[in-house]
């Protein structure tokens, strides 16, 4: 499977959303990292350096938005493609997307994500 290898990290902090998310993803060949808060995720960004990084942006802890930043600012882990999935509504992208110190997202959905969309996106990324 073309996927095989693909460590993608899903940062979360509801459960349940990590484990939907892992399964889709483990299901089509990718491997998964969790971390619950953008503390936990920046770590794991570090030590693990995944292909792809899927972020909620409101989380207790450390939020997502202060772990994209991070991950933008710095040379190393810049280039490594962050998808934004976040129960906020549009109001929200717009806002990201708007920052100049921080490149736009490389993908955003909506919660609930529709699979299909989700995985196309991941596959996109990763593969071109």
């Amino acid at each position: 499977m073309a996927n095989h290898g693909k460590s993608i990290l899903i940062v979360d902090d509801e459960e349940d959303t990590r484990i939907y998310f892992a399964s889709l993803l483990q299901d089509n060949g990718f491997d998964t990292i969790e971390a619950v808060d953008g503390e936990e995720g920046w770590e794991k960004v570090k030590k693990l350096h995944p292909n792809l990084v899927t972020l909620d942006m409101s989380m207790p802890q450390k939020s997502g938005v202060k772990l994209y930043r991070e991950m933008k600012e710095s040379t190393e882990y810049r280039d490594i493609p962050i998808i934004i999935i976040t129960g906020v509504s549009d109001t929200f992208k717009d806002f990201i997307s708007s920052c100049r110190q921080v490149p736009s997202p490389e993908g955003y959905l909506s919660k609930p994500i529709i699979p299909e969309q989700f995985l196309e996106l991941v596959e996109q990324l990763l593969n071109g």
